[in-house]
């Protein structure tokens, strides 16, 4: 490419070039400063560990526009050293120490083995839907290849831009949309074309047209919304908000006498609200009430969001996430029939 000398990628995917490269007579500037940086092994480990250095650069790639840390790679180096091996509780060392010391960070560390032999973590850090900052309220954002420190009115600007690219829409994973759950891809389509409250201009647009449409898709990458809905579990287990259920029945002595679990990711929000309902027979308990001629049913219990005070109900559709990314598919309350 005119004489200009490429990184060569550490892994299977592809990484940005490690420094700015001089090119026709020129700089040409590459991506590493503000979407990755590189550390030595020594920064998370042993008596060198510098947490409060890698909580700041944390945040402020949380702050911009996401980012990645190369731990195990040295500065100017394309790849670890042949013999560096990762201990097998750093990844939960690297969750643990930085949730201690930051505040609306998430962090993603996998252990990649470079082509050599070595292996390094690749430490992702999606960008964060609300103000990122340390536990004791400093704020950083990533300028170039520095975290810079954010003071005075730049806070307040920092907090307003956070509300203009909702969650749902990021492509912060970055999977590709071959990587979908075909059966649960082909499912919602087929549940959307056969609504009678879509449109039927939007019934004739294709598959990727109809995922765009929902914002399920923006590009060749799945949205946070459509790994939810469509992505696979290994996929949906990598957002730090995927849906976890735990059901816990007490008896009248505060006695624990049934617990269920929905903690596998396997099932999209839809579906995972359906299972609830299906398999905690408790939800279907009725009471039958005399109504004039006739009688009617009147749930026993209505599943809620959170926790509730006595004599606080709300119908089981509330719990849907369908009709509120969906409302198309839900024209009855869940269970309805």
């Amino acid at each position: 490419m005119n004489g200009c000398a490429l990184a060569v990628p550490m892994t299977t995917r592809k990484t940005e070039a490690n420094k700015n490269e001089f090119c026709g007579g020129r700089y040409r500037v590459s991506l590493e400063g503000q979407l990755l940086d590189q550390k030595s092994l020594l920064a998370v480990t042993g008596k060198t560990a510098d947490w409060n250095e890698i909580a700041k650069d944390c945040i402020a790639f949380a702050n911009a526009t996401a980012g990645r840390l190369l731990l195990g790679i040295e500065d100017g180096q394309n790849a670890p050293p042949a013999d560096q091996h990762i201990p097998a509780d750093l990844p939960d060392t690297l969750r643990r120490k930085l949730a201690e010391r930051t505040v609306n960070v998430s962090v993603l560390p996998d252990v990649v083995t470079a082509p050599n032999g070595g292996q390094y973590i690749e430490l992702r850090i999606p960008r964060a839907m609300a103000v990122a900052s340390t536990t004791d309220s400093r704020y950083f954002l990533r300028v170039a290849d520095q975290s810079k420190p954010v003071t005075g009115d730049d806070v307040m600007r920092l907090a307003s831009e956070r509300a203009a690219l909702p969650w749902e829409t990021q492509t912060t994973l970055h999977i590709p949309r071959s990587e979908v759950d075909v059966t649960k891809r082909d499912k919602l389509l087929t549940a959307l074309r056969a609504s009678d409250r879509v449109k039927a201009s939007v019934k004739e647009k294709s598959d990727d047209e109809l995922l765009a449409h929902y914002q399920l898709a923006q590009g060749q990458s799945l949205t946070n919304l459509g790994v939810l809905c469509l992505g696979r579990p290994h996929h949906r287990a990598q957002l730090t908000t995927a849906p976890v259920i735990q059901f816990i029945k007490y008896d009248e002595h505060g006695q624990k006498v049934n617990k269920l679990v929905w903690d596998d990711h396997t099932q999209s929000p839809m579906e995972l609200i359906e299972a609830v309902w299906l398999e905690v027979p408790d939800f279907r308990e009725r009471y039958e009430l005399p109504d004039g001629l006739y009688r009617q049913n009147v749930p026993a219990f209505a599943p809620n969001r959170g926790s509730r005070t006595a004599g606080q109900r709300s119908g089981p559709s509330a719990l849907h996430p369908a009709r509120r990314y969906f409302p198309e598919l839900t024209s009855r309350p869940v269970g309805d029939g």
